[in-house]
């Protein structure tokens, strides 16, 4: 039985293009990471930090500020929010004022809370 060389180039274009894709799709990740902080979950239990810290404050805190008193909060989990940084709370911030277009700052989440 004798194969011409273009069906021995296809034979072995389509194994080398199978264990290719193969070897992309095992880094691919598959599952959520057990420390991820980008969920739904995570970043509702995150919010839902920022509020009670905010509520709990006199209202007069700027981001920084905030950010401190969040780091510095029991309720933090820092080995789950080990990314949380300055940037994340601003985004975060900023995701709370387009769903509620009445307030513009920390004072207005403040009385809104109150």
């Amino acid at each position: 039985m004798e194969f011409s060389t273009s069906t021995l180039m296809m034979f072995f274009f389509l194994i080398l293009l199978f264990i290719s894709i193969w070897k992309i799709y095992v880094f691919l990740p598959n599952k959520e990471l057990i420390d991820d902080d980008r969920t739904k979950n995570s970043q509702k239990e995150l919010m839902k930090l920022i509020l009670h810290v905010i509520k709990n404050s006199d209202g007069n805190l700027s981001e920084k500020e905030l950010f401190e008193e969040i780091k510095n909060n029991d309720d933090f989990d820092k080995e789950h929010y080990w990314r949380f940084n300055q940037n994340r709370l601003n985004q975060l911030l900023n995701s709370y004022y387009l769903e509620n277009p009445y307030t513009s700052s920390i004072m207005d989440i403040y009385q809104d809370l109150k």
